[in-house]
């Protein structure tokens, strides 16, 4: 059982790390660009753009809907996605312990 269970685990923990990242990414992109610290008309910024802010909303457009934007046009949905990923996180590293 620990055969399946432990790599299973792991590889969710990995998922989300790297969707933290993404989030972390997207919204540092978002802000170089609002202040136009890096080209918005290089082809290579549209495609790492449209790529970053397609997988984030996929993640962050169901706590929008209960989070909406309240305080100015500050958007504080990456921040709550990041930590309920980070809960989950540790979630599964303490399941991991558990099973080592």
């Amino acid at each position: 059982m620990d055969v399946l269970v432990v790599p299973f685990l792991l590889l969710l923990k990995a998922i989300l790390g790297l969707a933290i990242w993404i989030v972390i990414a997207d919204v540092i992109i978002n802000w170089l660009l609002i202040a136009n610290v890096i080209n918005p008309n290089n082809r290579f910024v549209i495609y790492l753009v449209e790529t970053l802010s397609r997988i984030s909303s996929i993640m962050l457009n169901p706590i929008r809907r209960y989070i909406p934007i309240t305080v100015g046009t500050i958007d504080l949905s990456p921040v709550v996605l990041i930590l309920i990923l980070t809960f989950l996180e540790n979630v599964f590293t303490r399941i991991l312990i558990k099973f080592m």
